[in-house]
């Protein structure tokens, strides 16, 4: 049975701006280390991506995979894989939830992945462990350095 790994860290932005960055996916190979492509392959009625394709090289794990994201809410969106070279189980989510009436958001990343070669159980938790830090700190400073009110990134300060 694949154990997941889970992780949370508060970023200054509104839940918005947040799921914002995480729904843009065209941008991940800028602000994610592990992401090198990233190339959204169908949307749903309200223009977010359904079907993701996107090239990992997180150490361990290097793959060209296919994730399917359902969107739950405004504030919490899941993944599941569709098609990998290397991976059975990539399942994931983002819940966001709002602190300080919605200036700051707590960002909970959880994640499982299971790989088709064999890997022990100790490597797959840290490689999964260092998907989600590089991810949640990747996501906290790109969206703490986007200006408020989404000008231009050359007008932050």
């Amino acid at each position: 049975m694949a154990e997941h790994t889970r992780s949370s860290i508060t970023i200054e932005a509104a839940p918005a701006a947040v799921m914002g960055v995480i729904a843009d996916f065209d941008r991940y190979p800028e602000w994610t280390g592990e992401v090198k492509e990233a190339e959204v392959l169908s949307r749903d009625d309200e223009g977010r991506a359904q079907q993701v394709r996107l090239l990992l090289d997180a150490g361990a794990i290097k793959d060209d995979h296919t994730l399917a994201y359902t969107w739950i809410s405004a504030d919490e969106v899941r993944w599941s894989l569709v098609r990998s070279q290397m991976l059975r189980t990539l399942d994931g989510s983002y819940a966001l939830a709002p602190l300080e009436g919605g200036r700051r958001t707590e960002v909970t990343y959880q994640l499982t992945v299971d790989v088709k070669i064999p890997m022990l159980g100790m490597i797959k938790r840290k490689a999964e462990k260092v998907i989600i830090d590089r991810a949640l700190a990747g996501l906290k400073k790109r969206v703490e350095a986007a200006p408020a009110g989404g000008a231009d990134a050359e007008t932050a300060g």
